[in-house]
């Protein structure tokens, strides 16, 4: 194969390739959230979640690899997220997530996220001694 054949193949494969990438690429959907309630069972928290613009109530479904995660075993109340996955019928199927600070989070849930800080600290801390 001449040296013009090879590299108009490569070409002509990496133009098509590039056509289906963004199809490829656009699986998962970037959530905020903050946990609304003591979860009581892992594999469904209860959270305000910040999804196409709306702060709304969401169900959020850890995969697997999550539930086994350390920081997932220990969530709290108030807790702040960045969750990558996939909105279903009946929540939020996570494929990723990381813990953040409150002040992280978008001007939408920040809000949310100081009340419940503060009633964490008024109604819940008393009760740990």
């Amino acid at each position: 194969m001449s040296w013009f054949r090879l590299r108009a193949w490569g070409i002509a494969t990496w133009v098509t390739l590039s056509l289906f990438a963004p199809a490829w690429a656009d699986d998962d959907t970037v959530v905020f959230a903050v946990v609304s309630e003591v979860p009581k069972d892992r594999s469904r928290v209860s959270a305000k979640a910040l999804l196409d613009g709306a702060v709304s109530d969401l169900k959020l479904l850890p995969g697997e690899s999550i539930l086994g995660n350390p920081v997932w075993r220990t969530l709290e109340v108030c807790h702040a997220l960045k969750l990558e996955g996939m909105k279903m019928g009946d929540g939020f199927k996570i494929s990723t997530a990381r813990v953040l600070d409150a002040s992280m989070l978008p001007m939408a849930l920040q809000g949310y996220a100081g009340d419940c800080l503060i009633k964490k600290a008024v109604e819940i801390a008393p009760l740990a001694d």
